[in-house]
């Protein structure tokens, strides 16, 4: 009995101290105790709540991951490494249609301004200069020296493997079917032409004059420039 009663005792004190307890912090912060367990229970709900949602997500990001996936392994490669990437650039010989204009057979040798063709030294005050009076020219337009009553000055001519060809001059040695092709060194007339029979199509008959702004017309006409940049990548 005794024993029960003490038991008692402490189980009110107890009661009472949490009870004092219980007021005090309500007193002080203003938030109960009640409030204080639901915002608890409520924030590990919540948390919860969000680890679930953070999940969800992550999964969901992983499937469209797996689905984008699936989606570049279905498309065509538009580019395929046995395919050309880019055709090369069309010579003149490719890109025009010759056969348009009348062709005649030559012998073609080359010739530079030098004295090994022309007697002329540098120091010559004629020296480079033409028949025409244009200056020697190796460019997209070269000048060339020909028979002149069978090419007349200012006719242009097409030299497969030379280019163009414009002429402005004219040799002793040079009669009938044959054509000089200018060249700026003689190891160049050597290495790039010395001596050929060949075709070429006669674009242009001349009317007997030629100037340096003619043949500059010529060489820096827009439409020709791709040829021509062609052409001094090759030179150089």
């Amino acid at each position: 009995m005794n024993i029960l009663k003490v038991w008692s005792k402490r189980f009110f004190m107890t009661f009472l101290f949490l009870l004092a307890l219980s007021t005090t912090y309500q007193s002080i912060s203003g938030v109960e105790a009640q409030t204080v367990a639901s915002y608890l229970v409520n924030h590990e709900e919540a948390s919860q709540e969000n680890e679930d949602a953070l999940l969800s997500h992550q999964k969901k990001a992983i499937g469209l991951s797996f689905k984008f996936l699936e989606k570049i392994s279905e498309l065509t490669p538009l580019i395929s490494s046995t395919e050309a990437v880019a055709s090369p650039p069309q010579t003149l010989e490719e890109a025009f249609d010759w056969t348009k204009y009348p062709k005649k057979q030559i012998i073609a040798t080359g010739y530079t301004a030098g004295i090994e063709s022309t007697g002329k030294n540098p120091g010559h005050p004629l020296y480079g200069i033409t028949y025409s009076g244009v200056k020697v020219k190796r460019d997209l337009y070269s000048t060339i020296a020909a028979d002149l009553s069978v090419f007349p000055i200012g006719t242009i001519l097409f030299i497969p493997n030379y280019g163009y060809g414009v002429v402005a001059d004219k040799g002793g040695a040079i009669k009938g079917n044959k054509v000089d092709l200018y060249y700026e060194t003689v190891e160049d007339v050597y290495e790039q032409w010395g001596k050929q029979t060949v075709d070429v199509f006669v674009v242009k008959l001349g009317n007997g004059s030629l100037t340096e702004a003619d043949l500059k017309d010529l060489n820096e006409n827009e439409t020709m420039q791709v040829f021509r940049q062609q052409f001094m990548k090759k030179e150089s």
